[in-house]
């Protein structure tokens, strides 16, 4: 892994205070319904439950996971499913949960694969839109920040690593 130094792009306060104001919003949007948010892991895990925690309806919650950048710091492309969802979501709303969207290849990917279930309606939530890089057209229905470079903590990795931090740093390779 090259050496890099960490810059704060986003501080506790800042995630907690805009995970508060997408959790109202999609409250409100979903009012009177029993949302299914899934997640996509492995980032979006520590995203999603903050998330749900802060929604006050009744939800079910489920995870999918996809690979498409091992330990690079990009994608190419190459799109795999690795673990699928477990609940029936046919009839059902679903809010698609994702750490960062950057150039789009995994949400269009999940996307795709949720719509071939038939849920009657399928959002997506995003914590970060990372527009700079993007090469696939995709909606964020909510989105939190947009920031740019290469961003680690609060579920983002870089090779596994600097998940744990409790805020978002861009990493700066020396």
């Amino acid at each position: 892994m090259q050496k890099a130094k960490k810059e704060l792009v986003l501080s506790r306060e800042q995630i907690q205070d805009q995970v508060q104001k997408l959790a109202r919003e999609i409250g409100q949007d979903y009012q009177g319904k029993s949302p299914i948010f899934i997640g996509i892991l492995k980032g979006s895990f520590i995203f999603m439950a903050d998330l749900v925690r802060n929604i006050n309806l009744p939800l079910k919650i489920d995870f999918i996971r996809v690979a498409s950048y091992g330990d690079k710091d990009f994608s190419d492309g190459n799109v795999k499913l690795v673990k699928d969802i477990e609940l029936d979501i046919k009839g059902q709303d679903v809010i698609i949960v994702e750490d960062i969207v950057d150039i789009g290849y995994t949400l269009a990917f999940v996307v795709k694969h949720l719509r071939q279930k038939n849920p009657s309606s399928l959002r997506v939530c995003a914590l970060i839109d990372k527009q700079e890089r993007r090469k696939v057209d995709v909606k964020l229905d909510y989105a939190g920040f947009k920031a740019n470079g290469f961003l680690v903590g609060y579920g983002l990795d870089y090779a596994e690593e600097y998940r744990h931090l409790p805020e978002v740093y861009r990493l700066v390779f020396e």
